[in-house]
């Protein structure tokens, strides 16, 4: 049984850092493409980032490129999310997914996923 288990999340002043982990069991961690989702309130779940099972070929969407950093520990069966400069549009809750079916190629379409972690919540504010 899959299983994806975020941590991390907080409450943060703007400009300032966070990382967001995910522990995954249940399945073979380095055989699957992995991401990180995020819901704004009022707002539909969209992808953030993403990368290969192997760690390579990123994605980030416009509004994160350059302040995060997605990776992986295959040995450990985590996933990171490195966030920094973080701005009050930032604020939403986080979810770790898992892609639907292993070795893809690439990690930048949510139609690949299929399995979403309980999510962290992240805010922004002063």
């Amino acid at each position: 049984q899959v299983q994806l288990v975020e941590s991390g999340g907080g409450l943060v002043q703007p400009g300032g850092s966070l990382r967001l982990s995910c522990a995954a069991s249940g399945f073979t961690f380095d055989d699957y493409g992995m991401g990180w989702f995020r819901q704004a309130p009022g707002k539909e779940r969209v992808l953030i980032a993403g990368l290969r099972w192997n760690g390579d070929n990123i994605y980030y969407s416009n509004s994160i490129k350059g302040r995060f950093t997605i990776s992986r520990d295959n040995a450990k069966s985590i996933l990171y999310l490195q966030m920094n400069t973080l701005k009050p549009e930032d604020t939403a809750i986080y979810y770790c997914a898992k892609q639907q079916r292993p070795l893809l190629v690439l990690a930048n379409d949510e139609r690949d996923f299929n399995s979403w972690g309980q999510g962290t919540q992240v805010t922004v504010s002063s």
